[in-house]
């Protein structure tokens, strides 16, 4: 086992990497050891709460009143439940794949990509790695997109209050999407998941915040109306063709506003024990997508029962709503806040896996491996690495520059996301989980597992055709 004794740093080095797991070595920690390393866990079932919910409830939440526009009062629900015990389901399988080969006292799989590799071999990890890195790139830049976006409602609703619902209120979003650059190369500076946690807290509160505002103002537009619009069929009058395509569409959204399965085993990772760290996966799961759906329902119910047919995209940021202006407001500067911490946590896991590989590739470079200490007037003591301080500033950079040139990226990602939904969240959870209980072929849980995987595939198949179609009517507008 590896020497865990503290030591005492006398120059600007400060401590090398570890190659086993591209974190701080001992000499940076003090107290005992895991099992396995020398990386202390500190998590619980709350902090890994707030890591999934930061992940999962987006400012998507807030489009799926438009979902359920397009599905109607039955089926648009019926999807958003069904989604959610896929989730949950997906979470389950994967959450007991953390260790091997044993699910209690195995070793570490710190990270999907290595679970994959562990189960399946180097060719499924090369290919979960790929997709895994274009889903969680995709959502830096979405993110990055959807803040420039929200920062621009704030204007508008402004602009609207003084002039009118009627003016001519445009704004650009460069400027924005600069910024928030700016905050996250600040931020991409947090070491890893374990050092997050007061991030993720902040983000969680702010998701509950402007879902509140948002099922609020859907409520209070019901009550003005005196009634419940919508139907059972969901908007109708529009043609065959348009209705097939925006009910694949709405599918999607819904499909893909779930899943977190490409950071589950990373969030798992910081989890304490004793108890097991895929019983309390297991149950931060389940509370967390129970307070997910909570919210989704009340968000995409409330705001389609509120405008029917006229359901706008986004029930911020489409204006569906003017007044009042000032919780308008706030609830984009919560979309804002939150989307800080959302970009951190899908980015953690793309800076943990190049840092780790870079450092086993180079474990005598300087530039890999060491530590500094920097000390600023009035803050704690930070340590800065080389590689970590270019390469993550490089990547910020990158996602920015990326928002800024398709700053109608959403389109793109969303033929990614339905690419990447059933391998990512399906396939590989299924198959690792066949290897890791040693299901055999045709035994009643294959069979059942089995299905659910096609079916999930079948709805992946059609949510993609519906994104593609989505992109070639957007780029034609």
């Amino acid at each position: 086992m590896t020497d865990c004794s503290p030591k005492t740093a006398l120059s600007v080095e400060v401590g090398k990497r570890s190659s086993s797991h591209g974190q701080y070595s001992a000499e940076l920690v003090s107290g005992s050891c895991d099992e396995d390393d020398c990386l202390i866990r500190t998590g619980t079932v709350w902090s890994c709460i707030a890591h999934i919910i930061t992940a999962v409830i987006g400012s998507g939440v807030l489009s799926l009143a438009w979902s359920v526009a397009q599905l109607g009062w039955i089926a648009g629900p019926v999807s958003m439940l069904f989604f959610a015990i896929v989730t949950y389901v997906s979470s389950f399988l994967l959450s007991d794949c953390y260790r091997t080969p044993n699910p209690v006292t195995g070793k570490r799989n710190r990270s999907y990509v290595d679970a994959v590799k562990i189960y399946l071999g180097k060719k499924h990890r090369f290919c979960c790695g790929l997709l895994q890195f274009i889903n969680l790139c995709g959502c830096g830049i979405a993110y990055t997109i959807t803040t420039s976006i929200s920062m621009r409602a704030i204007q508008k609703s402004n602009c609207y209050h003084k002039e009118g619902h009627q003016a001519s209120c445009s704004y650009g979003h460069s400027f924005y999407m600069l910024l928030f650059g700016t905050i996250q190369i600040v931020t991409s500076q947090i070491p890893d998941f374990h050092n997050m946690v007061w991030l993720s807290i902040i983000a969680a509160i702010m998701s509950f915040s402007y879902s509140s505002i948002g099922f609020a103002l859907g409520l209070a537009k019901v009550i003005e109306n005196g009634r419940i619009k919508g139907s059972v069929g969901g908007v109708t009058q529009v043609s065959a063709a348009h209705k097939l395509w925006s009910v694949t569409q709405a599918i999607g959204d819904i499909a893909f506003a779930y899943p977190y399965s490409t950071i589950l085993l990373e969030i798992q990772d910081t989890l304490k024990s004793p108890p097991a760290e895929n019983r309390t996966m297991k149950k931060a799961s389940m509370i967390s997508i129970f307070i997910t759906t909570f919210f989704y329902l009340c968000c995409g119910c409330f705001g389609y029962a509120a405008f029917g047919n006229d359901t706008p995209g986004n029930l911020l940021t489409g204006f569906g709503f003017f007044e009042p202006f000032w919780l308008i407001d706030i609830a984009n500067v919560c979309i804002v806040i939150h989307l800080v911490g959302g970009y951190q946590v899908y980015s953690q896991p793309v800076f943990a896996g190049v840092e780790r590989w870079v450092s086993e590739k180079y474990p005598e470079s300087e530039f890999v491996n060491r530590f500094y200490t920097v000390k600023a007037p009035f803050f704690p003591v930070y340590r800065v690495n080389p590689l970590r301080l270019c390469f993550r500033t490089a990547y910020v950079c990158f996602t920015t520059a990326i928002a800024i040139v398709f700053p109608y990226f959403n389109q793109v990602l969303g033929v990614l996301g339905s690419l990447n939904f059933w391998p990512l969240t399906i396939y590989f959870p299924v198959q690792m989980y066949f290897v890791q209980r040693r299901i055999g072929r045709w035994t009643e849980k294959w069979v059942v597992l089995q299905m659910f995987s096609v079916v999930c595939l079948l709805v992946s198949v059609v949510s993609l055709i519906g994104s593609v179609e989505g992109l070639i009517t957007a780029k034609l507008k």
